[in-house]
């Protein structure tokens, strides 16, 4: 009789599983596409127009820019309440730069070429230094995050009022109103090349991930299953491209500027808008703050952190210190945003990023951060801002009053969280 026992048979795995599809991710397409498409019939037509989608996607740029910082905040147990606020005086701080400080400090006028650039760099240090102070409240000093950033709401709010005296700035400097979106696009051509290296690149990474995966033993998805997403991922990139290429520029606007658009009207020109540059923006923000999530010690000490506090403390992890680090991460995010907000807008408003914290922390929610800690993505928050975005212009677009939006937002916001609960509970049943 031979002593070698036999191997332990392997679980059985769904044909899900098999697949290892992300239900959850599925779940926030298909209420995305859900909301369009009932949106799309209540509206007949419109709301699935080039030119909405166009709005649609840089309305949303902002929000989901600062979701991106909420997931780690909220993946470490912690809360930010300011990021609206702190958005304001941001964009307070970049108007007085611009058509104030620099002028009167400098002789910078207006359309210098250093303007724009040493405006953003002030105010993604101004977002910095405050999102670090508040951080070192939580931190070194065991406020609790949710009453410090309640006191930097009503601070910051008021700050940016008293830096411009209560008044709108503007117009903002042209290059910096680029930023915005309506005003800064790459075209069709080079929305194209943007989208095919971007389709390219996706696929490579995807092809990677799953050569990685089978080199170290672990389970990979059937072939089939692999070749039908990777050409649902490029089929989406490159059909958001030519949904964006398919918005023209109006004749009027070409004509007020035709060398902007290297064409005349009379020859019968015909510009599209294509990618905006605010895009561009939050792809780049997404790709570094997934790397960050996935790729690196800061990314893993953050959910270490949230999944077991005391646990992550006693291994030598500087809880403080990088409660600090994450606040200041999310102080210059939401100076990204205030950077997009303001130019899309081209002034700086007294009321700019009114209730955006909470636009905020419902699309990190809805995108699956578990308020609990420890349990977040990046790409489900961006999903989240969309989802947010798209009910809100539906229902302006269908003539639904703002307060009974806020009521829907609201009652889906409640609805997230629960689905989120019992997710969590019957997967820790499993």
């Amino acid at each position: 009789m031979s002593d070698q026992s036999a191997p332990s048979p392997q679980p059985k795995r769904s044909f899900l599983q098999s697949l290892e599809v992300d239900t959850r991710l599925l779940g926030m397409i298909g209420a995305f596409l859900i909301v369009c498409i009932v949106f799309n019939l209540l509206t007949d037509g419109r709301f699935l127009t080039p030119r909405n989608v166009f709005n649609l996607t840089i309305q949303t740029v902002s929000v989901a820019i600062m979701a991106t910082g909420m997931v780690f905040v909220i993946v470490t147990r912690h809360i930010d309440l300011s990021v609206g606020a702190l958005l304001a005086t941001c964009t307070a701080v970049m108007g007085m730069t611009q058509t104030a400080w620099l002028p009167q400090l400098f002789g910078l006028e207006l359309g210098h070429p250093l303007i724009p650039w040493i405006t953003i760099a002030i105010g993604l240090l101004t977002g910095a230094i405050i999102g670090a102070a508040q951080g070192w409240l939580v931190g070194y000093q065991a406020i609790p995050a949710f009453i410090v950033t309640l006191g930097g709401l009503l601070i910051w709010r008021n700050v940016g009022w008293w830096l411009t005296d209560g008044a709108t700035i503007g117009p903002l400097d042209q290059t910096f109103i680029l930023f915005g979106g309506i005003n800064g696009t790459l075209g069709a051509f080079w929305s194209w090349v943007v989208g095919i290296v971007a389709a390219v690149l996706s696929l490579v990474a995807m092809w990677s991930a799953r050569r990685t995966k089978t080199s170290h033993g672990f389970p990979v998805k059937p072939m089939w299953a692999e070749a039908l997403i990777m050409a649902v991922v490029a089929g989406a990139i490159l059909g958001f491209v030519a949904i964006l290429n398919a918005y023209t520029v109006p004749s009027r606007v070409i004509a007020r500027d035709p060398s902007l658009f290297g064409c005349d009207v009379a020859e019968g020109c015909v510009a599209a808008y294509g990618l905006p540059y605010s895009v561009l923006v939050l792809i780049a923000v997404a790709i570094v703050m997934t790397v960050i999530a996935l790729r690196t010690r800061l990314g893993r000490y953050i959910f270490a952190t949230g999944g077991n506090p005391d646990a992550a403390e006693l291994s030598g992890i500087n809880t403080r210190l990088l409660t600090v680090k994450i606040f200041s991460m999310v102080g210059v995010l939401s100076a990204l945003a205030g950077i997009v907000a303001s130019a899309r807008l081209g002034y700086h408003t007294n009321d700019i990023g009114t209730l955006d914290e909470l636009r905020v922390i419902a699309a990190a929610v809805i995108g699956g951060t578990a308020l609990s800690g420890g349990v977040g993505t990046i790409y489900g928050a961006i999903i989240g801002a969309l989802i947010m975005q798209s009910l809100q212009s539906g229902m302006a677009m269908v003539g639904v009053d703002a307060p009974y939006q806020n009521i829907v937002v609201g009652a889906v916001l409640v609805a997230a969280v629960w689905i989120d609960i019992q997710y969590r509970k019957r997967m820790g049943a499993k």
